[in-house]
């Protein structure tokens, strides 16, 4: 699969529409099934709240792939991503309800590079808080 955002169409300061994510219990299950993290936090609610949270968490990785996601979406290729990080500065905070959280995530071409690639700027938040800083991607494209 090849990046289907073309490199000589982008151009800095171009905005990537926002998307939104829904973020479920269920999704926290699943996502600590498969990366082996079951720390109570990310599903138990009498747990989160014990220790001083406002309900259960997200799992920060989780949170951070959603960003990823975002990019790999936009450029139409998950192969695309050559760098990516962030910062994580706030929780996602998902109630358990048929409503859950939504994370919204949307981005800033920064950067041209060589070779085709470009720096995308990521901002995610969760209602009101932002919840990844320092989100930068680099992307190849065609």
């Amino acid at each position: 699969m090849t990046a289907t955002v073309k490199y000589d169409e982008v151009e800095v300061g171009q905005e990537i529409p926002a998307a939104d994510y829904s973020v479920r219990r269920v999704n926290l299950v699943m996502y600590a099934g498969a990366s082996g993290d079951f720390n109570p936090i990310h599903w138990n609610e009498r747990f989160a709240t014990a220790v001083g949270l406002p309900d259960v968490i997200a799992h920060g990785m989780y949170t951070m792939a959603q960003g990823g996601r975002f990019v790999t979406d936009w450029v139409g290729d998950p192969g695309a991503l050559v760098d990516y990080g962030v910062r994580f500065s706030s929780m996602v905070v998902v109630p358990d309800d048929d409503q859950g959280a939504t994370i919204t995530v949307s981005g800033v071409v920064e950067q041209k590079l060589e070779d085709k690639r470009v720096v995308v700027g990521l901002t995610a938040r969760s209602g009101d808080a932002r919840v990844l800083s320092k989100a930068r991607a680099v992307v190849q494209l065609s």
